[in-house]
């Protein structure tokens, strides 16, 4: 399985990849176990190897709405590991059985002291996700609802895609309705429309999309 890490860490080099891994700590989750609460302590930095992990929070009114998810390559806990005061601001649930390399702060700090590209690959990647919330502020702005579901829509097909060019996306319409800022029903419209294109198929907990290259080029 060792094999399969370097992909996920391409920021690193051969020497800071190496003890990143030897240093982890291998983690399994099934389908449903939550791997942290909103406001726990943040304690550790896990590195997705495989699997899709949703990324929820709750509102002031007590509802619970996925913000993102999370695939193989992506991390989170950096920030709350930068400081040490930091609690968890989300809820990370396992949506299928996920696996992830997990650095506790001690060891992260001791591998930022180890290989300076540890701390540049962190900053790399707290960069990354802060421009995505900023592209994220924009879109609910300033696009209309429509597009702000075929973009999420267009983003979960690459996450889920299968090597045909397919995808079958795992996921409820109130998680995709949460994720683009809007209620289940516009939502419904939205792939109800879709659907009538051709671009998707509706089942029963899942959306089948056949061709994500031309569900992408319905994206403005």
């Amino acid at each position: 399985m060792t094999r399969t890490y370097p992909s996920l860490l391409q920021g690193l080099d051969d020497d800071a990849r190496r003890s990143l891994i030897a240093q982890s700590r291998p983690r399994r989750f099934r389908a449903r176990d939550i791997v942290c609460h909103e406001g726990d302590p943040g304690d550790s930095l896990h590195v997705i190897v495989s699997g899709k992990l949703a990324v929820r929070v709750t509102t002031p009114l007590g509802q619970v709405v996925t913000l993102s998810l999370l695939g193989p390559g992506d991390s989170f806990g950096e920030l709350a590991l930068l400081d040490s005061a930091s609690l968890r601001t989300a809820t990370v649930v396992a949506i299928e059985e996920a696996h992830t390399l997990m650095l506790t702060g001690a060891q992260l700090d001791g591998l930022r002291r180890q290989h300076p590209r540890v701390d540049a690959y962190i900053t790399e990647t707290l960069t990354s996700y802060v421009r995505r919330l900023s592209t994220m502020v924009l879109e609910a702005l300033y696009l209309p609802v429509e597009d702000r579901v075929i973009r999420r829509l267009a983003h979960l097909a690459r996450l889920y895609a299968i090597d045909n060019g397919s995808a079958e996306i795992r996921l409820t319409q109130d998680d995709l309705a949460s994720m683009a800022g809007t209620t289940r029903a516009t939502a419904n419209k939205v792939l109800q429309e879709l659907a009538g294109r051709g671009l998707l198929t509706l089942r029963r907990g899942r959306i089948s999309v056949p061709d994500r290259f031309a569900l992408d080029r319905a994206v403005r």
